[in-house]
């Protein structure tokens, strides 16, 4: 037996073949790599576009010449709150806010009539009696104006708006609106025309129009009441509920001795997707605390409420940081980008046989999973280092603002979670297509549902955390929030000028970085687990049951064929097909299980396959009651129609399928447990040629020369013998990858693979299919060197190549052996016949049957075409030199224009067992 190679030299074989692999995929990789480049450039061309846009006199803070003029230079201008409308506001700098009277919210639909204005309150009480003394002091009986000085005097009065408030009170809408503004009262005079009062603004003198409205109070029975009349309606219009009530009071259990008010008020807007305004209470709640206070102390007694004031500010230039606003989409796809990268690769091992290749020629499932997975891993970690260098390089905050440790871990966590789950789904995919279609809908969808349905669902702080958390589980979505935080983050961190996410942040509870982190982290190891779980048990070869892990409490099979009082259910063949040969074949099987010897190779013991029936269609038997023992040195040729058995019989011994019963033992292991020890001894080469199309012929060879443990020198040796000996080293053909060879090429390097390494048991199914004489010859002469001290099994449909090549032949049909012997024995034991061939004319074809039935009376005709007869002339009746005699004699008499006399060919003996075989059948 070969000397297994070790664990790390079967990975130091796979990497050297993926970093060969990938050397050859450059092109793609830039691509690759250029996709998050393009995509951060395009969001800093976006950025720049909406800068410029911004930079724009729209929206910047307004300017005006002085004294009224109307032209002057840009550094005459003098710019201001005061020249601003709406949107530039939000650029001035306001050091002094404005002040304003206090405005008491009144409903949005108030005063449509313009005549009568009542302003609508409710309110209710314990003490209907002190609540009624209470709202009676709410509004003054008449209005308290200083002509002279309007705006100053409106303090001391009740002023209302139904204009909606903004986000700020730098400019306060009641005032700059068209809108007039309403001096609340208990009564007003019937001509209720309104004045026009001027009043001066950051140095501007404005006109606006103050009406009266009239106060009404009404009483209701309890605070349900109120809610009942407040939001009929609401679920029709949310935006809007009763429109003539403007507030109401529930005073409670208050007295005398204590003061208890609850106080609705109106809200136009909703907090979560539109920005939150500012809301006119102060003013209500002004009005009732009077109203107390008089109950208290008597009607001249009040807290005079001067003044509302916003903050001032600085200069607030107009940005939206696109990144952040887009990042978690747009980033969600960049990030998502490699999970088909990944899939695909994994899937186009599967789909082209090339993973069960590499098994059948000594890599273990160790190897194989520490290499693929660290060799997507650094994939993954350059393409995310790349991603989030450009983007800081370019300058988009979602980097630079936020802790690039945190977005190390987060990245790192999630990679690793996309490629455990890529190894997982490519155990329930075969075909490529597929698994690309499948994932690259998984990446656009995620992305599109995370941000138009699942960000919606973080921004409404009435949505159930639990639901979020259950949301996060699915992998695309914890890449979205943990993406949306930073996103967050870094937007909060640019409009305040500080910095963004920072560790001690994810303690915050409004941070979901943290649970994010958390549910990866336990996802990757979950799904890592299972995901090598499952390949264990569905890859194809792997022989394993899904309870593999308990082998070591389970009773351990015998690893030799040497197996004492062995029981067989229906071993017994037929006794009417049982033929010498394949009784002696099974009784040197006998022998050898109860006596081994290290001299066979490969010994099948009563093997079998069966195939249950499917969609109605009857089960069948692929290979029944096979015994087969093969020596080294030996070449074993298979022969048999399309689908006799003999690629099933070829699969179960290469760790493809398993036996449905039966046992077969290579180099002394059963194939049915011990198929990873096989393997270090075993070289296929397949029907259909397992290559990376990418990958030269000389790559190849040294991939697998490494995975049969060897090194160095004699490696280059091994590989450059196989190359010459196959006629792939000259003309550059070695080095040309293997998807440009044809197709007598790959059969070539496939043999090439098959015998590199020295593997003591060999299996070539088909070898030379495909292949011009020449290098058919040259390959025989390969096998025949190859033969020496290895057992190989050939199936073919050549004659001459099983002529050529064998040692000794079996024909399969309809799965089982029908005989077994060397070419010559067979020829003897099926072909005892001559093949007697004459053409003549028509007219003659009697003379041409008579001379025949004169050699002899047990002649058969086995064809006739145009003047054409051939006849089977049986070996013991006929003398060579009697049928020249008869052929000299029938010239005289006739125009003989061609004839022949041929011995039996090893086809001739293929065709009359098959024919044999298939008439048993019928009739039995």
């Amino acid at each position: 037996m070969v000397n297994r190679s070790s664990f790390w030299t079967q990975a130091n074989a796979l990497l050297r073949k993926n970093l060969t692999f990938q050397k050859r995929n450059v092109n793609t990789n830039l691509r690759l790599i250029l996709f998050p480049l393009i995509l951060c450039i395009l969001l800093v061309v976006i950025q720049s576009l909406i800068d410029a846009q911004f930079n724009t006199p729209d929206f910047k803070c307004g300017c005006a010449c002085p004294d009224k003029s109307t032209t002057c230079s840009d550094s005459e201008k003098v710019c201001g709150v005061q020249y601003s409308n709406q949107i530039q506001i939000i650029d001035c700098a306001i050091p002094k806010p404005p002040e304003w009277p206090p405005i008491l919210q009144l409903p949005s639909e108030f005063c449509k009539d313009n005549r009568t204005c009542p302003v609508k309150v409710l309110f209710t009480a314990n003490n209907q009696s002190f609540g009624q003394i209470l709202s009676d002091n709410m509004f003054p009986s008449a209005p308290i104006v200083n002509y002279s000085d309007i705006m100053a005097s409106l303090v001391s009065n009740v002023v209302g708006s139904n204009k909606n408030p903004e986000e700020t009170n730098f400019n306060e809408p009641a005032f700059t609106s068209d809108l007039p503004l309403f001096l609340v009262q208990n009564q007003c005079p019937r001509n209720n025309t309104g004045l026009i009062f001027p009043y001066q603004i950051a140095g501007t003198t404005l006109e606006k129009e103050i009406k009266c409205a009239q106060g009404t109070r009404f009483w209701r029975k309890s605070s349900t009441d109120i809610n009942n009349e407040l939001y009929n309606g609401y679920q029709r219009d949310n935006t809007r509920q009763t429109d003539d009530v403007a507030s109401a009071f529930d005073f409670l259990d208050s007295n005398e001795h204590g003061f208890n008010i609850t106080v609705w008020y109106k809200s136009y807007f909703k907090t979560g997707f539109r920005p939150s305004t500012l809301l006119r209470i102060p003013r209500s709640v002004n009005l009732i605390s009077n109203a107390y206070l008089q109950f208290l102390r008597g009607p001249g007694t009040k807290m005079i409420f001067e003044f509302v004031k916003e903050m001032p500010k600085s200069r607030t230039p107009f940005r939206i940081e696109v990144a952040s606003l887009l990042g978690g989409l747009f980033f969600t796809w960049v990030v998502l980008q490699l999970f088909p990268v990944v899939l695909t690769s994994l899937v186009y091992e599967k789909q082209q046989k090339l993973r069960i290749m590499m098994k059948m020629h000594g890599l273990g499932d160790g190897p194989y999973w520490m290499i693929s997975y660290g060799y997507f891993l650094a994939l993954s970690v350059i393409y995310m280092l790349c991603f989030v260098i450009c983007g800081s390089v370019l300058g988009l905050k979602f980097f630079t603002l936020n802790d690039y440790s945190i977005q190390f871990v987060f990245y790192f966590i999630y990679i690793n979670l996309q490629i455990s789950l890529a190894f997982l789904l490519s155990s329930f995919f075969s075909n490529v297509k597929t698994a690309t279609v499948t994932a690259y809908i998984a990446v656009f969808g995620t992305g599109l549902l995370g941000g138009f349905l699942f960000q919606f669902f973080l921004q409404d702080s009435s949505f159930p955390r639990g639901w979020i958390i259950c949301m996060e589980l699915y992998p695309g979505f914890a890449l979205y929030r943990g993406l949306y935080e930073f996103a967050q983050s870094a937007t909060i961190a640019s409009s305040s000028r500080t910095y963004g996410m920072r560790w001690q942040d994810l303690s915050d509870s409004s941070n979901g970085m943290k649970e994010v982190l958390i549910i990866m982290f336990a996802e990757w190891k979950l799904v890592f687990f299972v995901a090598y779980y499952i390949d264990q048990v569905l890859s194809t070869g792997s022989g394993k049951t899904p309870l593999f892990f308990l082998k070591g409490f389970q009773k351990k099979p015998l690893s030799s064929f040497s197996k004492p009082g062995i029981q067989r259910q229906g071993s017994k063949v037929l006794a009417q097909m049982e033929k010498p040969d394949v009784i002696q074949e099974r009784e040197k099987v006998e022998q050898l299980l109860r006596e081994p010897t290290v001299n066979h190779a490969i010994v099948c013991d009563d093997l079998k396959k069966f195939y249950p029936g499917k969609d109605g269609n009857p089960g069948k038997f692929a290979v029944r009651e096979l015994f087969l023992a093969v020596p080294r040195g030996e070449c074993f040729g298979m022969l048999g129609p399309n689908g006799a058995g003999k690629t099933s019989f070829i699969s179960m011994m290469i760790g493809l399928t398993k036996p449905t019963s039966g046992a077969a033992y290579v180099q002394g292991l059963d194939v049915r447990a011990h198929m990873d020890g096989i393997y270090t001894s075993m070289g296929v080469c397949p029907q259909h040629d397992l290559l990376w199309e990418s990958l030269t012929g000389r790559e190849h060879l040294l991939f697998y020369g490494r995975l049969k443990n060897l090194k160095g020198s004699v490696l280059n040796q091994a590989v450059e013998e196989s190359l010459k000996s196959l006629n792939l080293f000259h003309g550059g053909v070695a080095d040309k990858q293997a998807g440009k060879y044809s197709g007598g090429m790959k059969r070539r390097l496939s043999v090439a693979i098959s015998l590199i390494g020295d593997p003591k048991v060999v299996y070539m199914d088909e070898p030379s299919t495909g292949l011009d004489p020449a290098s058919r010859k040259c390959l025989w002469n390969v096998i025949k060197l190859a033969k020496r001290d290895r057992a190989i099994i050939l199936t073919t449909h050549s004659m001459e190549e099983a002529e050529a090549l064998c040692d000794r032949l079996g024909i399969f049909v309809d799965g089982s052996l029908q005989c077994i012997g060397n070419p010559k024995e067979l020829k003897g034991r099926y072909g005892g016949t001559y093949v007697f061939t004459m053409t003549a004319s028509s007219d003659h074809e009697k003379d041409v049957e008579n001379m025949v039935q004169q050699l002899t009376p047990n002649a058969n005709k086995i064809y006739h075409l145009s003047g054409t007869q051939k006849f089977e002339l049986p070996k013991e009746d006929v003398k060579i030199a009697n049928v020249f005699q008869a052929v000299e004699l029938a010239k005289r008499k006739f125009t003989v224009v061609a004839w022949g006399l041929a011995d039996t060919t090893l086809e001739d003996v293929f065709i009359k067992v098959a024919r044999e075989a298939h008439a048993f059948d019928t009739l039995s």
